[in-house]
């Protein structure tokens, strides 16, 4: 489906006190900090694009039957992380500010690079082992301070012992992520020469951020960093980049293309029409000013000029499944669900990966309020959500096709089903055990609803009011 907004489940974060200093990954973005959760957004045509993006880099990686996602961060900072071995973060901001496929896929590479390492497992026990040595530090301290009885000169000594040993400990971290850094570039390289690929993407994106904090780093302790001093990554960067047969080498022209369309799109969505006005006015008559400037009309202006703009995409490629994908979101968002289903369905039909649109095919015959289309909504969306179990909406349209139908038990459930994947683990486990009395013992639906009441609560949740 065309950008759509999340608020995620809280993901889980590395974050261990080294006794008083703390080591942890990048912080969320704010809106997230506030709302408890990742901005995500989900989109097709953005995903399908990123999903050949990494696929050969999965291969020689090793990983392609890992089953990685890449997750859409709605934050317009450059930015792409690891928390685990399953998902890589990417921000929005990067994939705005990269203008060539090369510059995102180096930095995909680089963080795949973190997964094939096994990075984040080992960083969990180089954790264990500093906490370890921090907290034999602090003892010893203590215990010269108490051996002194409480004499000045001993007590300033355990006391400097204790910061001591926190202090090589926190250094002994940082090293150890610094490492990895490093290891994760040497990785990135290496996968791209084996896809045929250029690593001057990579290098050049990494110099723009290593010229923007050079100032900044004239006078920092290369010690107290977790990454590499920026001269000293690039310089090693470039000596192995550039050694690649693949340096010169440029991004195919329908690669360049699509991601100069992805690129239209996230500003047709994400900026301001005036924005997108500037970045891509009239006279810019190239296919991805005319599809920015249909989007950011259907968002913020009058909804026949943009259907007249979408139309016109489509006649210039009427087999891309997108221009009719986005055609029917601004229709179905417009009241005029029944109008959406046509190019929603031509949508699915062309798409290599239908899923989502799908389950905007399944929003648009549930919001028609046709009792006679609830059975193909509720198998459209049911197949749907097999394959995105973790879909919130998905899960509500499905309890009002079942709510169209009068099945009660189905649309609990499903109401259960989309509140536990938003993770209100209180209201779900309410409806699932609302759903549980009317569902068969021991049908599937009752057992997923079992499953769902058995669910403990987040610590949070279990406090008193």
């Amino acid at each position: 489906m065309p950008i759509r907004m999340a608020i995620a489940k809280p993901v889980s974060r590395l974050i261990a006190a080294v006794t008083v200093a703390a080591i942890a990954l990048p912080p969320l973005p704010a809106a997230a900090q506030k709302k408890g959760g990742l901005p995500l957004i989900r989109d097709a045509e953005i995903e399908q694009l990123m999903r050949d993006y990494t696929a050969p880099i999965f291969r020689v990686a090793g990983l392609s039957k890992a089953n990685l996602k890449i997750i859409l961060i709605n934050d317009k900072s450059f930015n792409a992380f690891v928390v685990d071995g399953r998902r890589i973060f990417v921000n929005t901001g990067a994939l705005q500010e990269s203008t060539t496929p090369n510059q995102i896929i180096g930095v995909l590479a680089h963080e795949t690079g973190h997964i094939a390492g096994g990075h984040l497992s080992k960083l969990h026990q180089e954790l264990a082992n500093v906490q370890t040595a921090a907290l034999i530090g602090m003892l010893l301290g203590a215990a010269a301070m108490a051996a002194a009885g409480g004499g000045n000169g001993a007590g300033q000594a355990g006391m400097a012992a204790i910061h001591a040993s926190q202090h090589v400990a926190q250094r002994s971290l940082l090293s150890y992520q610094r490492a990895h850094e490093e290891a994760a570039d040497r990785a990135a390289v290496k996968f791209l020469a084996a896809t045929g690929q250029s690593a001057k993407g990579m290098y050049e994106t990494f110099k723009r951020f290593a010229d923007q904090s050079m100032f900044s780093a004239r006078f920092a302790d290369p010690y107290a960093q977790s990454h590499p001093m920026p001269n000293e990554r690039i310089a090693a960067l470039t000596e192995i980049a550039r050694a690649s047969p693949y340096w010169d080498k440029k991004d195919p022209q329908e690669l360049q293309a699509r991601h100069d369309m992805m690129r239209a799109k996230l500003s047709g969505f994400m900026d301001p029409p005036q924005t997108v006005a500037r970045r891509y006015p009239p006279s810019d008559n190239s296919l991805p000013a005319r599809y920015a400037r249909a989007i950011a009309t259907y968002r913020h202006s009058d909804i026949r000029a943009a259907i007249a703009q979408i139309d016109a995409l489509i006649a210039i490629q009427p087999n891309n499944p997108y221009f009719h994908e986005l055609k029917g979101q601004a229709l179905l968002e417009n009241g005029r669900a029944a109008e959406a289903i046509a190019p929603l369905r031509r949508a699915a039909s062309l798409a290599p990966d239908p899923t989502l649109i799908q389950i905007l095919l399944g929003q648009a015959l549930v919001a028609t309020n046709n009792p006679a289309l609830a059975d193909e909504a509720i198998t459209i969306l049911r197949n749907g959500l097999a394959r995105e179990p973790d879909t919130p909406n998905g899960y509500q349209q499905l309890a009002m096709a079942y709510g169209r139908k009068g099945d009660l038990a189905q649309a609990d459930l499903a109401s259960a089903q989309a509140a536990f994947a938003r993770g209100d683990i209180k209201t779900a486990r309410e409806l699932a055990a609302r759903a549980k009395t009317k569902l068969p013992v021991g049908s599937p639906g009752w057992v997923r609803a079992d499953d769902i009441v058995a669910a403990k609560l987040p610590a949070a949740a279990n406090r008193p009011n």
